[in-house]
């Protein structure tokens, strides 16, 4: 796909410190900071039936942050790890920010009253992501390590921000929480799709009629008109119940398919949650399982490259008459050598 020599290994390890799983690191951080920003903490933090009063603070979760403040506390901390969570977005200093992100992942997580599966699979890969970046030397999580090419999209390469000296006990560990994570990404799919089979309405495909109705999940009224004709049309919502299964037990088979059928799947994959985020609501669900996407079917330690560079021809030759060619002008890279 992108004309970029092999990864750089460590005696056979590979570096995994690429923008790829930085860009996982920025879709949980944005996912967990819009649930802190725009949920209200009377929303998030309030009794359940027969459960009690969260923040519950038992066993493990009393280790959380929001069981170590008083409950007036809660909006300043609240707003306190939103702002953590968009400087682990921006991709500031992995190394430093690896095990705050994971430690407000399971603070919401096991703190808040609302939580759903997307807070769950946040906590868990935030932990499993924070053992890649506490190897991950580099000033943001987007630069180029040393010995990785930039690729300007042309086959032009060239040596970008170096990172610090890295060992292979950090590489292997990184490499090796990628690769639970990969797999934890696999089962998901595949649990997420066979617990399908045996029910009815997903078997006959009329399942996404009751969804789209539904009064907690069910579609927008001002996507309808657009909704409506599909779904109460009987080869429609069957195509909208059986194609997301299909497309789960591609997924969850994924890591035994060749690279081309990764990069295939994966935009499949990221349309699919971003159209349930839109027609049901669930964003930072969609996100938790955008950033999975990445880390089960880019390669380990992938870099995407950078855009290209736009070239402009000098006004003054312009006006002279002279033309450069396309293959006279070589693209500059991003590091601003030919």
């Amino acid at each position: 796909m992108l004309n970029i020599p092999a990864l750089r290994r460590t005696r056979g390890v590979p570096l995994p410190w690429g923008n790829a799983y930085g860009l996982a690191r920025a879709l949980l951080a944005l996912g967990t900071a819009g649930t802190l920003a725009f949920s209200s903490s009377a929303t998030l933090f309030r009794p359940v039936v027969t459960i009690g009063e969260y923040p519950l603070c038992q066993g493990v979760t009393a280790g959380g942050a929001f069981c170590l403040v008083p409950r007036g506390q809660f909006d300043p901390l609240r707003w306190l790890c939103v702002a953590v969570l968009l400087v682990v977005a921006s991709g500031w200093r992995p190394r430093i920010t690896a095990l705050p992100h994971a430690y407000i992942s399971f603070s919401v997580f096991s703190g808040i009253a609302i939580g759903d599966g997307g807070d769950q699979i946040t906590w868990i890969l935030s932990l499993l992501l924070a053992l890649v970046a506490l190897g991950d030397g580099r000033r943001w999580h987007w630069r180029t390590p040393r010995g990785r090419a930039a690729d300007d999209g042309r086959g032009h390469v060239a040596e970008d921000e170096p990172v610090s000296r890295v060992t292979r006990g950090w590489a292997l560990l990184g490499t090796s929480a990628w690769t639970v994570a990969r797999l934890q990404m696999a089962l998901l799919y595949f649990q997420a799709s066979v617990a399908k089979l045996p029910h009815t309405e997903w078997a006959d495909g009329s399942a996404m009629y009751y969804w789209a109705n539904n009064s907690s999940f069910g579609f927008p009224e001002w996507i309808r008109p657009l909704t409506d004709p599909v779904v109460h049309s009987p080869v429609g919502v069957a195509a909208l119940s059986w194609l997301p299964i299909a497309l789960e037990l591609a997924l969850a088979a994924s890591p035994l398919m060749s690279q081309r059928a990764r990069w295939v799947l994966l935009p499949l994959g990221v349309a699919f949650h971003l159209g349930i985020a839109l027609l049901m609501g669930l964003w930072s669900f969609a996100l938790a399982m955008a950033a999975g996407l990445f880390l089960l079917l880019s390669p380990i330690g992938h870099h995407f490259p950078r855009p290209r560079a736009t070239v402009t021809v000098d006004a003054g030759k312009r006006r002279g008459g002279v033309q450069a060619s396309p293959d006279a002008v070589r693209p500059t890279s991003a590091a601003g050598r030919p």
